[in-house]
């Protein structure tokens, strides 16, 4: 071989070497931080709830896709510094649940989209500029918060007609002052239309449970009806086991409550929420901005009974709202 053709031969064979070398790189799996904050037991149906989502589309964890799990495991303190782990990963996308999450995601990274599967009130609690147009990192669905409290409480009028006087079990500070106003507005307004007298408790944490109980015998409180709240959410089974002791019907926001022996929850699947979540993952890994995605509100609402809850209270519930249901727990 003359000397000049194997100098062109291997300045050729140089040249695509780096070519060759990019086209066996593998392909940048997307990186997704989960930042939940429930204790493992309820924490793996909303996992599994995710990972369905981005099976759906063609995500699968550990093969296409790398999830990064991280939870508070109850203890909503922790949300901050879990956040900023993820964070300081270099995730591609960070996914929670609801506002406490969102607004811990926010603080730690105006860069990383969020995606927040359930929010009170995205605009009111400055995660978003409006609902149209976020105009940020963040993005997600709504659950109605406020908007959604005056249907529990007639539905809980309905089941058990004879009500008069509800206690409201909230917490106080979950939410930003606005969303927590517009929640107590819409709570009073219901309660006059519907002749009831509310009896508001605040309870900051568990610990504070028994004295709000006790507060709502000596107010002789005849029904309960109970705010959305992470806090809350996590604590449903130590809640029924109160209700239950106290022999009050109680309506709630999540099924959860009622699968814990609870009377009527009314509201978004928050699995589903966490399912439709993928949604997004896919858009923004096809390059879509949260800035642009409009914050999506849910379609379909369950209304879910337990009749063993109603016969241990001496309630029949009325056929009328039997055949409502989406789901009777017999």
């Amino acid at each position: 071989m003359k000397r000049r053709d194997l100098i062109t031969l291997l300045g050729s064979a140089a040249a695509a070497w780096p070519l060759a070398a990019r086209a066996q790189r593998p392909a940048k799996v997307p990186r997704i931080g989960y930042l939940g904050y429930s204790p493992p037991a309820l924490e793996r149906h909303l996992v599994a709830a995710l990972q369905q989502g981005l099976r759906d589309f063609g995500y699968v964890d550990s093969q296409n896709i790398a999830i990064e799990y991280r939870s508070a495991e109850g203890k909503l303190e922790r949300l901050p510094e879990l956040a900023a782990e993820l964070v300081r990963l270099n995730v591609d996308i960070i996914v929670t649940l609801a506002t406490p999450g969102a607004l811990a995601a926010k603080q730690a990274t105006n860069t990383i989209p969020i995606i927040v599967a359930a929010m009170a009130d995205p605009a009111r609690d400055g995660l978003v500029a409006s609902l149209a147009r976020p105009g940020g990192n963040v993005t997600g669905t709504t659950f109605l918060g406020p908007e959604l409290i005056p249907k529990r409480l007639g539905l809980l009028k309905e089941a058990a007609p004879g009500v008069s006087r509800v206690a409201v079990l909230w917490h106080p500070g979950v939410y930003s002052q606005r969303t927590m106003a517009d929640m107590l507005k819409e709570t009073e307004a219901a309660a006059r239309m519907l002749g009831v007298h509310l009896q508001l408790l605040g309870a900051a944490g568990p610990n504070d449970f028994d004295e709000a109980f006790s507060a709502m015998s000596r107010e002789h409180a005849d029904a309960l009806l109970v705010f959305p709240s992470p806090m809350l959410y996590l604590e449903y089974r130590r809640i029924v086991d109160l209700v239950t002791k106290n022999r009050l019907p109680a309506v709630y926001p999540w099924r959860e409550a009622v699968d814990a022996g609870g009377l009527v929850a009314y509201g978004a699947s928050i699995p589903d929420t966490l399912r439709h979540a993928a949604v997004l993952v896919d858009k923004i890994l096809k390059g879509a901005k949260p800035a642009d995605l409009p914050i999506e509100q849910p379609t379909k609402f369950e209304l879910v009974l337990n009749l063993k809850a109603a016969k241990a209270l001496g309630i029949e519930i009325p056929p009328t709202l039997l055949v409502r249901a989406d789901e009777v727990i017999e």
